[in-house]
């Protein structure tokens, strides 16, 4: 029986969090706000596409503001952070999304299986723009899935989204570990299911990948490319043989 001191105890913990998570956020949304530069904004705004929500804060100073505020974290739960990235994704702000991807990702080591689905939820519900989902997927759930394995058959599942972020994300979220030299049977897998899809962001996130794993195992690389050159787009070609020797690079650029 949970005893009247225990409740109240439990209470102010819970109201402790509560401030705490008020405080940091206000912290870091001010950090940015005062290092945010026009300039930037507006240089920004040309590598994407799309309308993007930002501050106008370079990346490296980003990415101080992100590790000094989890200098404060020290006994705070995963399950706390967790909700303060979801409050800096729902903002829809570029950099606070990029503060979120560091703080889930500085939670590797306590990382459980059911944190896929919070995961997954941040790529169908925030994931809008190639820097905020190359920044998750390439360390917090390429870290998971390493981790994992098992989740390798989501990231296929992924890879026939209707959402066309979520496809790139099947094929980031493998861009370190097959720079280890790991899962290239899941890579060659994902590029497969991508292969001829009409977005250029996709084609150049699954053209990434096998980029990345001809480090490590170019001919297999080169006998895909091979393979499907005749009806690959030639975007995810070109990113794909980037790092071969030119005379592999002939070869398969020849029609």
């Amino acid at each position: 029986m949970i005893t009247y001191f225990a409740r109240v105890i439990h209470k102010t913990i819970i109201f402790s969090q509560k401030i705490f998570m008020t405080d940091i956020l206000k912290a870091v949304r001010k950090q940015l706000k005062a290092t945010a530069d026009p300039n930037t904004k507006e240089s920004g705004q040309r590598f994407f596409k799309e309308p993007v929500k930002m501050y106008g804060v370079k990346a490296a100073a980003v990415d101080r503001i992100a590790k000094d505020a989890l200098k404060s974290f020290k006994n705070i739960p995963k399950t706390t952070i967790f909700d303060l990235c979801e409050q800096l994704w729902h903002s829809g702000i570029m950099e606070e999304s990029i503060v979120a991807c560091h703080w889930a990702y500085s939670l590797h080591k306590q990382f459980q299986p059911e944190d896929f689905a919070i995961f997954e939820h941040w790529v169908d519900e925030y994931i809008t723009n190639w820097a905020t989902c190359d920044t998750l997927c390439n360390h917090t759930i390429g870290t998971f899935v390493e981790k994992y394995p098992k989740f390798l058959r989501d990231l296929q599942r992924w890879a026939t989204s209707e959402n066309h972020w979520k496809r790139r994300a099947a094929a980031v979220s493998l861009i370190i570990p097959a720079k280890k030299g790991l899962f290239h049977k899941d890579a060659f897998a994902v590029a497969k299911t991508l292969l001829h899809d009409t977005e250029d962001l996709v084609q150049k996130g699954y053209g990434w990948l096998l980029k990345v794993a001809s480090q490590s195992d170019q001919q297999k690389v080169f006998e895909f490319v091979m393979l499907h050159k005749a009806t690959m787009p030639r975007t995810a070609l070109r990113y794909a043989i980037e790092k071969m020797p030119q005379e592999l690079k002939t070869k398969l650029m020849k029609k």
